[in-house]
């Protein structure tokens, strides 16, 4: 019996001599890595966004996470690594509050969440809509004496808008960034954008607007 145990023992001993430095090798290494923390912002992942829907408010869809784990992984640590997902596929028009907990971050392995902020967040969500409306370009400018301006041609002269439905219906009409016309006598001709102040309309397939301002002499100088 004495002898079984011994070749069992001493079998391929350089092996597992090995094995057992490595091991406490690594046991060393694991133990003398400190515990580091460190936070970082993160966007809110949204899956299964209903495609008949749109978020209908303009709150912050980002978190604070703070993770714990060793330094070495701390100090590799990307935001690409950290990811807060929320799972959209039961939403429906109307006023929602999600929690934000660790069971929806994703971190690297032997890396903890012990912190998200905000814990709770609150979304509004409406149905889509799409309308076309008037493009009414702005036109500033010190026109000179006896002059005004008598015309304003927007090309196109309208553009399709998108977003949530309540925002949608309350638009008037799209607008352009200023044309400044000082000194025509005739009329000019500018290129700018339309736009929409609200920021959650979007212009469908945004073009270049070409503005065409004509002047005239006003009623009063005539006179």
């Amino acid at each position: 019996m004495l002898g079984f145990v011994q070749r069992a023992l001493f079998h391929n001993i350089a092996l597992k001599v090995v094995s057992l430095l490595l091991a406490i090798g690594l046991w060393l290494a694991v133990a003398r890595d400190p515990i580091a923390e460190v936070e970082m912002k993160v966007p809110i992942e949204f899956h299964n966004f209903p495609d008949n829907l749109e978020i209908d408010s303009a709150n912050s869809t980002e978190a604070q996470i703070r993770v714990r784990g060793p330094e070495r992984l701390i100090h590799r640590l990307q935001v690409a690594d950290v990811r807060a997902e929320i799972d959209l596929a039961d939403v429906r028009p109307g006023e929602r509050t999600f929690d934000l907990t660790s069971r929806h971050v994703h971190v690297p392995q032997d890396l903890e969440v012990v912190q998200i902020i905000p814990g709770q967040f609150h979304l509004s969500f409406d149905n889509r809509a799409t309308r076309t409306v008037e493009v009414r370009p702005r036109v500033t400018g010190n026109f000179a004496g006896g002059m005004q301006v008598a015309q304003v041609i927007a090309d196109p002269p309208s553009v399709t808008i998108t977003g949530p439905r309540r925002r949608v219906d309350a638009v008037d009409a799209a607008t352009t960034d200023p044309v400044d016309v000082s000194g025509a006598m005739t009329q000019a001709t500018f290129v700018t954008q339309a736009y929409v102040p609200d920021p959650l309309i979007q212009v469908v397939h945004p073009t270049p607007v070409r503005v065409t301002v004509i002047m005239g002499r006003s009623e009063y100088h005539n006179k």
